[in-house]
């Protein structure tokens, strides 16, 4: 939980987090069971997070972040995928291909985070990613067997706008971080 965004919305993961909190207060002596039954019937009911920090305000404890999100997955078998337009990236992202095509078109993305982690576990498969002007992208984590990986973008430093890290496994394949055919174009012909 964030205590400086109090009116954010409550999450499942922060109910949880409150709860432990709770949990802890009684295994301690701090609550008792009627106190801890009460309490937990707010957490229940909290919309926001101001309303979960009512209930522990008066306990010793150290507030947790709640759990990052699990990558979203995409995997695909002898065919292609393709992300363009405005589609929504997650800052996490798990690659699972065989024998694919795959192409992920950063230039029109809504974005979760300036940083998008890519996790890959490839065979035989050429993944290309078009990042937009100023973007950048780091490949480095990538282990190779009989592949090939490209990075046609400033790699560093980080930029502030969009920063793609790709680490895992490609055998047999390929990974590319270009920008969009375009924008090369124009650059030549300047």
């Amino acid at each position: 939980m964030d205590s400086r965004q109090p009116d954010i919305r409550a999450s499942d993961a922060d109910r949880a987090a409150v709860t432990q909190i709770l949990e802890h207060a009684v295994g301690q002596g701090m609550l008792t069971l009627d106190e801890y039954t009460e309490r937990i019937d707010v957490v229940l009911a909290a919309r926001t997070r101001r309303e979960l920090d009512t209930v522990i305000a008066d306990l010793p404890h150290v507030r947790r972040q709640p759990a990052p999100a699990p990558p979203e997955v995409l995997k695909s078998w002898m065919s292609s995928i393709q992300r363009k337009g405005q589609w929504t990236v997650p800052a996490r992202m798990q690659l699972v291909t065989r024998m694919c095509s795959t192409a992920l078109d950063f230039t029109s993305a809504v974005l979760h985070s300036p940083v998008v982690h890519i996790d890959i576990d490839d065979y035989f498969s050429s993944t290309e990613l078009i990042l937009p002007d100023g973007a950048t992208a780091d490949l480095d984590g990538i282990g190779n067997v009989a592949s090939s990986t490209a990075v046609k973008v400033t790699s560093s430093p980080p930029s502030r706008s969009l920063h793609v890290v790709v680490t895992g496994k490609v055998r047999f394949g390929s990974v590319t971080a270009k920008h969009p055919f375009g924008t090369a174009l124009k650059r030549l012909l300047k």
